[in-house]
């Protein structure tokens, strides 16, 4: 009997049963298609050795016009500049200094809380910080021991809040080693103490709500119920009873916040709180010290201090959902770097200040007129040089109010507005400018934006729209160009050659002068499998040179980012896998596209490893195949491989996986691994049954794994009739 050629039609089709797509492929991980054949994914290499605070979900590079390149890296923790790839550069703004020579001379006093304990108390009345926030201090005097002023003087994470006019922090030597205070460190740090903070750092999930307000930008409100833990030194993270300090106004079924963990509470008995549900709404759950400030999230007295988000409060009703994961939106105004905490502040950073000097508000700079103060997502206009802010805080316009003619401070979720032009300090709608506001109707907030040809596109939570600029009177224009498909998250949208790309609520879809839903193989594998909750999280990316558009987005079972779904434009087919990457840059500006995940920077399509170590899970298996006509058994001798490496080592290696079943309900039997290397012929085997299936695999472990790329042909099997039993 001839051999039988065994060739499959390329991308993943999982829209129905692993026998009705006969002829196609089933399932992949690391797998990319070339001329209709799969291949190995590139490998990648950290960018650079150092790592970065929190969890990165924005990059934006840009050069200056010396030829600098700059890379802004926004985390949930901080927000960096790193110059021609050198170094983190922490460039996050200030929220407030205060101190000896400032305008707000608040004092700063340090107290060590025991001998031998690094845990020192700072006091300083109305400090507005959160867990976790970074404030950095200068002028202090030792404390007479252990505590010297270079131990003070320095940037330090906030461990604990006492309560709204004191917390703690961990004291440490300038390497980051602990430091224990002993009988001599007496002092409070002298009257010369200058405390800069940072502004407050934001969660690492999304948290669901049901309004718009105007809180603290640190997830209360000024009204919310607070107090401390007073649990007999703190509580695990598996504990479900919670004792308070003062549990007056606390109730059966409220909502509390400790650190960044929201939890739900059973029972209330005086200062107890029992039956506790933890780590709820995505959260995480985690063990607390005695201390840590316990806000009602849920169940204020007045409904317009319950918590909503990290620094918003529900009262206005404007919006009925949001979150207060951190993401950062940022763009480049000519060589200065404008950028914005979603829900939070507008912010510049001044390139030839150096990269030593940290983002300002851009409505506190000189000139500065009008300009918003809050934010969802900030971007330039590239040909008429606008500042453009979508989400912007309006202006007051009540006659009778102090702010009168100012910027309220709230975000307004539908509301864009733009800068005069060649001037991003001029937010004053004149006659004699071209600054102004525009709002959109269709939707309740603008979810996210992306620059395309000679148009911005906007995105709210049920529709699209195309904003151009027209010129005076009117500057720019609107055109709503769908009201049925809203994004799914703020950066799930991404500009390719061909067009704009974006992830829906259920669906991919497509804009090249009108919305057209992609056809989907993998769409029910996808969505069926998707952390709705932390949906907020998945972020959009090209790779233009392998015509990919693709989305790294959460499993169900995991609250942070672990897969992709890659939709190849050029061949119109798609693929997945896993891989975690919280965010992502084209190659442009750089050769290799860039990426963040676990604290690293990372430069891919660079070889064919895994950070110098082997790629391990990479395969590609195929849906089944009759032999030959289906309803007798088949007897399977040998396979001829054809299998093209992407290197010149002659021990590189990959496996190729046979399995039969007689039936599609049956589970598939793995017959033969055949590893094939470049001078492999054929491979015997013996294998009987109706229907095969084929599996081309790395081979995990084994040092030919290491470095090889390849790329699969054109299977041949020897197969024989085997009778109908």
């Amino acid at each position: 009997m001839p051999l039988q050629k065994t060739t499959f039609n390329p991308g993943i089709n999982r829209e129905g049963t692993a026998y009705d797509n006969e002829g196609g492929w089933f399932d992949c991980n690391l797998i990319r298609f070339r001329a209709g054949r799969p291949e190995k994914f590139g490998g990648w290499s950290k960018l650079l050795s150092a790592t970065y605070q929190g969890t990165a979900r924005a990059l934006h590079n840009f050069l200056s016009l010396g030829g600098v390149k700059y890379l802004g890296v926004g985390t949930h923790l901080k927000y960096y500049i790193v110059e021609n790839n050198n170094a983190f550069n922490d460039i996050t703004p200030l929220r407030k200094t205060v101190g000896a020579g400032q305008t707000d001379t608040t004092a700063t006093t340090f107290a060590k809380v025991a001998n031998d304990d690094a845990t020192i108390t700072v006091t300083n009345a109305s400090h507005g910080a959160v867990q976790n926030d970074f404030v950095t201090f200068s002028g202090a005097a030792s404390l007479g021991g252990n505590i010297t002023a270079a131990v003070l003087n320095q940037e330090y994470q906030i461990a604990t809040i006492v309560d709204g006019n004191s917390y703690t922090i961990e004291a440490k030597d300038t390497s980051g080693n602990t430091v224990l205070a002993n009988s001599s460190d007496l002092g409070t740090g002298g009257g010369s103490i200058v405390s800069a903070y940072q502004v407050n750092i934001g969660l690492d999930v999304f948290v669901l709500s049901t309004g718009w307000g105007a809180g603290l930008w640190g997830g209360t409100t000024d009204g919310a119920l607070t107090t401390t833990l007073n649990d007999s030194g703190g509580i695990s993270d598996s504990d479900t009873t919670i004792v308070l300090t003062d549990g007056t106004g606390f109730a059966d079924g409220d909502t509390i916040f400790i650190g960044s963990e929201l939890i739900t509470i059973g029972t209330v008995s005086t200062h107890t709180l029992s039956s506790c549900t933890r780590g709820v709404s995505g959260t995480t759950a985690a063990a607390h010290s005695d201390g840590a400030t316990v806000q009602l999230v849920t169940g204020n007295a007045s409904a317009a201090n319950d918590f909503n988000g990290w620094g918003q409060a529900a009262g206005s009703g404007v919006q009925t959902a949001f979150n207060n994961l951190r993401l950062w939106e940022h763009d480049n105004y000519g060589e200065d770097l404008i950028f914005n905490i979603r829900n939070g502040g507008v912010y510049r950073w001044i390139e030839n200040s150096g990269t030593s000097t940290r983002a300002t508000l851009l409505s506190a700079a000189t000139g500065a007129n009008k300009v918003p103060t809050v934010a969802l997502q900030v971007l330039t206009s590239e040909t008429d040089r606008h500042l453009i802010v979508l989400g912007s805080d309006p202006l007051e316009t009540a006659g009778d109010s102090d702010n009168f003619g100012n910027r309220t401070g709230i975000v307004d979720p539908m509301l864009i507005a733009f800068s005069d032009q060649e001037n991003p300090l001029d937010f004053e709608t004149k006659t004699t400018n071209s600054a102004g506001e525009l709002r959109l109707s269709s939707g309740s907030l603008i979810v996210g934006a992306v620059k395309s040809r000679q148009e911005i596109i906007i995105f709210t939570d049920t529709s699209v729209y195309s904003m151009q600029f027209i010129g005076p009177p009117f500057t720019f224009g609107l055109n709503l160009i769908n009201e049925s498909t809203g994004l799914i998250s703020p950066k799930a949208a991404v500009t390719a050659p061909d067009g704009v790309y974006y992830m829906s609520y259920d669906a991919f879809y497509t804009y090249n002068g009108v919305v057209q839903q992609l056809p989907c193989s993998v769409r029910n594998y996808v969505f069926s499998d998707l952390n709705q909750e932390q949906s907020y999280k998945i972020n959009a990316f090209t790779n233009n040179k392998h015509s990919e558009v693709g989305w790294f987005y959460p499993s169900a079972s995991s609250n942070e980012v672990d897969r992709y779904v890659i939709y190849n434009y050029l061949e119109k087919v798609w693929y997945y896998g896993q891989l975690s990457r919280t965010a992502w840059l084209d190659a442009g500006i750089e050769n290799y596209p860039q990426a963040a995940s676990s604290s690293y920077l990372y430069e891919h399509e660079k070889g064919f490893d895994n950070d110098g170590a082997e790629m391990t899970g990479v395969f590609i298996e195929s849906s089944d195949f009759d032999l030959g006509d289906g309803d007798s058994f088949a007897f399977l001798r040998k396979i001829i491989p054809d299998v093209k490496f992407l290197d010149d080592d002659s021990s590189s290696n990959v496996n190729i996986v046979t399995k039969t079943r007689n039936f599609p309900g049956d589970s598939l039997t793995t017959d033969n691994t055949a590893t094939v290397t470049p001078s492999t012929q054929q491979e015997h085997m013996r294998a009987r049954g109706r229907q095969a299936a084929v599996r081309i695999a790395s081979n995990d472990g084994d040092s030919g794994n290491v470095g090889v790329g390849w790329r699969l042909g054109a299977l041949r099997y020897d197969i024989r009739p085997d009778g109908k039993k």
